[in-house]
């Protein structure tokens, strides 16, 4: 026979105090009528909400983009811009060679006004971007911050390349499924997440 403990139970040895009250808590049974307010004014749940996902694009075959084919047209930043000023490339030669296709740059009115502030510092590539090989697209917002306005135009048409250095942009172009992405990278163009580009 085994030796009976003397030990009382934990839990019957604890008697629970009554519930601390601080002096800016609110009184009991208020956080019950709070929380029943705030769900009071939520819609029941319905059987379709699971299915209303935003529209994705029909071009889109998961990461693959049906709708990009040659002639590409590439929107440039003011950053791409600059970048192939310092590396002394030509801009449509290299997105040719880049690609192995024919190219059409544009640009947006975004882009020209940031060059245009930035100043003669940057006067060259302001002039690279006046060319008239390079299309001009008219923006409707107002502001001039160039990384909105390509982010915008981007998720409404995905028929472009975005040709950037600019790293904040880059990641929120990542995040947008079917965008390839073009930057300067040792003097010459290299191209991300574009399925059918050539390998160098």
């Amino acid at each position: 026979m085994g030796i009976k403990k003397r030990t009382r139970k934990f839990a019957q040895s604890i008697v629970c105090p009554s519930p601390l009250i601080l002096p800016n808590s609110p009184p009991p049974g208020q956080n019950e009528l709070i929380h029943q307010i705030a769900h009071e004014n939520k819609p029941p749940p319905t059987n379709e909400d699971h299915l209303n996902s935003p529209q994705v694009s029909s071009a889109l075959f998961f990461q693959y983009n049906t709708a990009l084919t040659p002639p590409y047209s590439i929107l440039v930043d003011t950053n791409f811009l600059s970048h192939t000023v310092q590396h002394k490339l030509e801009v449509i030669p290299t997105m040719m060679d880049c690609l192995f296709a024919k190219c059409i740059p544009l640009v947006t009115d975004c882009v020209l006004a940031e060059l245009e502030k930035l100043g003669p510092k940057y006067r060259i590539a302001l002039r690279i971007a006046k060319d008239p090989r390079f299309e001009r697209l008219k923006c409707d917002h107002k502001g001039t911050y160039a990384d909105d306005c390509l982010v915008d135009r981007v998720i409404k048409h995905r028929v472009y390349i975005v040709a950037t250095n600019d790293r904040d942009l880059k990641r929120r172009i990542r995040k947008i499924p079917g965008v390839p992405i073009m930057s300067v990278a040792r003097a010459k163009y290299v191209i991300e997440r574009l399925p059918d580009a050539p390998e160098k």
